[in-house]
């Protein structure tokens, strides 16, 4: 599971390696993995490195095998509250050409001890899905002033956008997307105190999942709106060709568990996340008696959450 307290350890089924910062005149680069073997993360620290982040990412096309390299994890690129990650993604999109094996791209592989999430400076992205058609994998970590404009990408199997706030803007982007062969789709929705103003309305194209059809995993998380998000699922269409639905992470009451709970039938999942939730533990025994029974894997752990009304946050929001 990714974390924000942690960096990547694995991507696309590849082991992470950091490519290393520019050796010292008396030392030698050191010996470097087969460019696709592994998942490579190209970061800067913003107050002891010199070299810049397009400078070092320039260095490992020129260094490496490009036109092997499978999975690329954008890290640090440098006070990233202060500078967008636009940086990153027009250096990506100009090395297309270089990289006609790559299949993955994580944007924002930052921990909290480098940055909040909330002070990441994201940028318009969706320049990426179009430069690289083959991609199946994309993954975004921070919301301010990320943009997403509406494209469609017809190899795109899993998107993941984590965010403390997510503005109703890019999810109308993400949702307006024509992703025929996505199967994963994970958005942390978070908290209009950072940013995220989106409303049930903005996710209305993917809750009918007309142009998802091939989607089976469906996480809408992390969200202030918790509860109307599950009332929306209780008769969403996009239910029925679901086998993992997570509405985990949030502000999650009785009120919404009790919607999902009466409305369509959940039986034909494989998995159901709640996790860290604010639910009643009558409610939570209710969802387990339920489905459990009919194989549905449940997670109902209240985590670091409560029940305490005065006290509901989203887990991540700053």
């Amino acid at each position: 599971m990714t974390t924000i307290h942690d960096h990547l350890e694995e991507f696309y089924g590849l082991p992470v390696h950091d490519f290393p910062e520019v050796p010292d005149a008396s030392e030698a680069l050191p010996e470097l993995p087969a460019a696709d073997s592994v998942a490579w993360r190209v970061r800067v620290d913003y107050d002891e490195d010199e070299e810049t982040w397009v400078d070092r990412f320039t260095r490992l096309l020129d260094t490496v095998a490009a036109e092997r390299v499978r999975a690329l994890i954008v890290g640090s690129w440098g006070a990233q509250w202060e500078n967008s990650s636009a940086v990153a993604v027009e250096a990506l999109v100009a090395a297309r050409d270089r990289l006609p094996e790559l299949r993955a791209i994580f944007l924002g592989d930052i921990t909290m001890e480098e940055a909040e999430i909330s002070w990441i400076i994201q940028s318009e992205v969706s320049p990426i899905l179009v430069a690289f058609p083959e991609l199946e994998e994309f993954g975004v970590r921070g919301g301010q002033q990320l943009a997403f404009a509406s494209v469609r990408h017809e190899r795109l199997a899993q998107l993941t956008v984590q965010s403390g706030g997510l503005s109703g803007e890019a999810v109308r982007g993400i949702a307006g997307c024509d992703l025929p062969a996505l199967t994963h789709l994970d958005l942390w929705l978070g908290t209009e105190d950072y940013g995220g103003d989106c409303e049930v309305s903005d996710l209305a194209p993917i809750l009918t999942g007309a142009k998802l059809p091939g989607l089976r995993d469906l996480a809408l998380r992390n969200s202030e709106i918790q509860d109307r998000i599950c009332v929306a699922l209780a008769t969403a269409p996009v239910v029925a060709q679901l086998e993992g639905l997570d509405v985990s992470m949030g502000v999650l009451t009785d009120e919404g568990a009790g919607a999902l709970l009466t409305g369509q039938s959940l039986t034909h999942l494989t998995s159901l996340d709640m996790h860290y939730n604010f639910l009643s533990e009558s409610m939570r025994s209710a969802v387990r008696s339920l489905l459990e029974p009919a194989g549905v894997e449940v997670d109902v752990d209240v985590d670091d959450a409560g029940y305490d009304e005065d006290y509901r946050y989203v887990a991540v929001g700053e």
